[in-house]
């Protein structure tokens, strides 16, 4: 009953929104991963099996219970990592790294020692991390008005179109005019993709063995744990936490070992609580009271993603890369701007400053994508040059 008080149609669009952004360009990372290191379709499908469904039903528990939007999918960096690992070392050692790196999280989690790392980093700097990372969406948003331009045009006039009228906003959410318009321009000009060659099956789940080797633990499990913990989790809470929730952050941790170590059984890389995912559920023009049952809705969706696996992966290649884009370019605006107005309108805005322009950059040390090191060097920055504003906020920011 409480949930079906707490759905609305604005809610449940914002759910269907957030799915597609989740099964649609994340999804085409990971198949190219995969393809490049000439893994089988049928390997491939049980990736996004546990990529999506083992998580989904992860995810649904979590926002039952803690009533937020507490979405966990997969590590996008973490499948980056992979790609170069497997070209000299088997995918059995790599499910080890898998392995291991999930109960080195589960073992965090329940230390407690999470939630003081993450105390210790001032909100500013990770949230100008986390507008370093949007950042790259609203850009490929722009970017679509000069390659399909009749499709960006289209879907972004009618969204600004609906949210300028109240009324009407109200009535129909912007976002679902939006998706409306995008489909039809798709459609006439002949840009859909072709149902009558896409497969209609389950998905076959395919379980492997791991093999453990020092190789891989050194290779592969601190970076994928740092990938996690630093880059994903902390995108994820930083967004939940600007919108006024109190994501779980220890709680985050375990579950995040306990999904890593499920998910691992059929061949995906490790659970992530997912940011870009999380924002637009907590940023959609939705009550913070009702946010989650938009959660529900895009968990429910990526639990059929990962049974449908064929299916939904063929029809999303097919659909021209600018619907995607344009979608989630207007879908995370308002968390954009929240995150900007976070990282620079007061304390340690030089750190979130560096945080944003290192996160921008895209460099890769050691293995180690650039949002961890927007982290670092933002916090190192505020620290040599904002010392006076962790006084302030010691009670906050202690160590």
């Amino acid at each position: 009953k409480g949930v079906a008080r707490d759905t609305t149609a604005n809610q449940a669009t914002v759910g269907l929104v957030g799915c597609i952004f989740a099964v649609s360009g994340p999804t085409a990372i990971m198949l190219a991963v995969g393809n490049q290191a000439g893994m089988a379709h049928g390997e491939l499908a049980s990736w996004l099996f546990g990529a999506f469904f083992i998580n989904g039903l992860i995810s649904l528990v979590m926002c039952w219970i803690y009533r937020q939007p507490v979405v966990f999918l997969w590590s996008i960096p973490g499948i980056v990592l992979v790609g170069p690992a497997l070209e000299h070392m088997s995918f059995a050692e790599v499910l080890g790294a898998y392995y291991a790196a999930g109960a080195a999280m589960l073992i965090l989690g329940l230390s407690g020692w999470v939630r003081r790392i993450m105390d210790a980093i001032p909100l500013p700097i990770v949230m100008g991390m986390v507008a370093g990372v949007f950042l790259q969406f609203g850009l490929d948003w722009i970017k679509a008005f000069t390659t399909a331009p009749v499709i960006a045009i289209s879907m972004t006039a009618a969204f600004f179109a609906t949210t300028a009228i109240p009324v009407l906003a109200n009535r129909i959410p912007p976002l679902i005019v939006a998706i409306a318009i995008g489909a039809l321009c798709v459609s006439a000009l002949g840009n859909g993709p072709n149902m009558s060659e896409i497969p209609y099956t389950l998905v076959t789940p395919v379980f492997r063995f791991p093999a453990f080797s020092w190789q891989a633990m050194l290779e592969l499990v601190v970076p994928l744990m740092i990938t996690v913990l630093a880059a994903q989790n902390s995108q994820g809470i930083a967004v939940l936490t600007a919108a006024g929730h109190r994501p779980p952050v220890n709680t985050i941790t375990s579950v995040c070992g306990i999904g890593s170590l499920m998910t691992a059984t059929v061949g995906t890389v490790s659970t992530c609580l997912t940011g870009p995912l999380n924002a637009i559920l907590a940023g959609g023009g939705t009550t913070r009271e009702g946010q989650y049952t938009a959660a529900l809705i895009a968990c429910i969706g990526a639990i059929l993603f990962g049974l449908f696996a064929p299916f939904f992966t063929s029809l999303m290649l097919a659909t021209p890369i600018e619907f995607l884009a344009t979608l989630a370019g207007i879908a995370l605006l308002n968390v954009l701007r929240g995150a900007f107005t976070t990282a620079f309108r007061g304390d340690f805005a030089m750190g979130g400053l560096i945080a944003f322009i290192v996160t921008v950059s895209d460099i890769s040390l050691f293995n180690i994508g650039s949002p961890f090191w927007g982290l670092m060097f933002g916090f190192a920055t505020s620290w040599m040059l904002e010392r006076h504003d962790f006084e302030v906020h010691r009670p906050k920011a202690s160590i």
